[in-house]
């Protein structure tokens, strides 16, 4: 035990997360408001029973989600309530997800096999005469809609995915038993405007903006695995990136014509 009576060791490291979780859940149900303060370390740790180094790294956890800023020794601003997703995490929704405390879920629409278009031909390396699996599916945060996912594999890749459950949560890591492993992959983050089939799936109005991933992922090889298209709800989801001197692949495009 320290001298203010907080645990030590092992207890520490289950400590912090769950006052994260905690601040967390209070952030999203709007206790401090957008751009309001969370109080200060010393009566965050007497409030928990914790020592303020506990308090820290809830905090440090908190900003790494987007959800507080990282200005030390003052009190933290909130950002904002939208889950963050880092681009590292970009690679599997479902981790993502579990991260932040939410319990991913998928509904499969419809998996079709059909000719791959000409862009699907170009990222996947395909013959000019090839198929693909094309699979649209709703993904879901605890029960709530947020994420439309059209993914088109090859069809080696494919048909693996076709066997699995008809609403099995994570693709990512069934696949990986099977000896595919999702490497690399180029992102591409702007704006859409839902069509029918997002209108219909998430329960908004077509037209709707919606923030849009472009993923092309490749195995460690340079094999390409899969060419997606994810749209997300507003408000359901953030991007945080992280740029360094020493390396960084970022980088802005411009879009030539409408988003649509």
């Amino acid at each position: 035990m320290n001298q203010d009576g907080s645990r030590r060791g092992t207890d520490d490291g289950v400590m912090y997360r769950r006052v994260a979780a905690d601040l967390r859940d209070a952030i999203a149900d709007g206790a401090y408001g957008s751009g309001g303060k969370l109080p200060a370390e010393a009566a965050l740790a007497e409030h928990y029973g914790v020592s303020r180094g506990t308090i820290r790294q809830a905090l440090a956890l908190l900003r790494s989600n987007g959800l507080v800023t990282s200005r030390r020794g003052t009190r933290r601003v909130v950002l904002g309530t939208a889950p963050v997703q880092s681009f590292s995490e970009l690679l599997s929704f479902t981790n993502w997800a579990r991260s932040v405390g939410e319990e991913p879920g998928a509904v499969l629409d419809s998996m079709v096999v059909r000719p791959a278009g000409d862009q699907e031909r170009e990222r996947l390396r395909l013959e000019p005469d090839a198929d693909v699996y094309a699979v649209l599916r709703v993904r879901t945060l605890s029960g709530r809609p947020v994420m439309i996912e059209r993914t088109v594999y090859p069809v080696w890749v494919g048909e693996l995915v076709a066997r699995l459950p008809v609403n099995e949560v994570s693709y990512t890591e069934q696949l990986l038993e099977h000896g595919i492993v999702f490497a690399d992959a180029d992102h591409t983050i702007d704006l859409a405007y839902a069509d029918a089939d997002d209108a219909r799936l998430l329960g908004c109005a077509d037209g709707t903006a919606l923030l849009r991933e472009l993923r092309h992922t490749t195995d460690p090889t340079g094999r390409p695995l899969e060419w997606s298209e994810d749209r997300y709800l507003p408000g359901t989801v953030a991007f945080t990136v992280h740029n360094s001197i020493a390396a960084s692949a970022f980088s802005r495009l411009r879009h030539a014509g409408p988003a649509r």
